[in-house]
């Protein structure tokens, strides 16, 4: 079997598996190494990004990733609840998906996996294309959600990694 043909299959699995693990998502990624071409290849139509679960410490992955896609050329959103009315990295900071008023192609998510059921509702209802979540965040559920409304799941890849690969 091809690279590519793997992957299809890889992703024809995932879709349609009742119930995965996030063990066995790990051991499928890693066994099929999914390509990070297609995901770069996913990221080149986004213009905006919705971080959720930004943070304005330095040393949080959310603020690092957040300032890496801001310089790569993308519009960023943060979205924080405890950090709204104030900004990062000169960025107003949102408390929720729906307080932004611009068209959001893509929502990024740096949540505990209990949350990622209700940003996917979010990400429905503001219209985003992509629902994405960091390394190691998987929900089955939230796939099931996002999917089921058309949007193109990503669970545990970093679009930062994926754009330095």
């Amino acid at each position: 079997l091809t690279r590519k043909c793997l992957f299809h299959i890889f992703a024809y699995c995932l879709y349609h598996w009742t119930s995965f693990s996030e063990p066995m998502n790990v051991f499928l990624k890693f066994l099929l190494n999914m390509n990070k071409d297609a995901l770069k290849i996913l990221l080149r139509d986004v213009k905006t990004i919705a971080i959720v679960g930004a943070s304005s410490d330095p040393n949080r992955d959310s603020f690092k990733v957040m300032k890496y896609l801001k310089e790569y050329g993308y519009d960023v959103y943060p979205v924080n609840p405890n950090l709204q009315n104030t900004q990062i990295l000169g960025q107003n900071c949102y408390s929720t998906l729906d307080d932004i008023h611009e068209e959001i192609d893509m929502v990024d998510i740096f949540r505990a996996v209990e949350f990622i059921p209700d940003i996917a509702r979010e990400a429905i209802n503001i219209k985003a294309k992509i629902f994405w979540t960091q390394l190691g965040l998987f929900s089955k559920d939230a796939a099931s959600i996002a999917k089921n409304e058309g949007l193109t799941v990503v669970m545990g890849e970093c679009p930062k990694i994926v754009l330095e690969s």
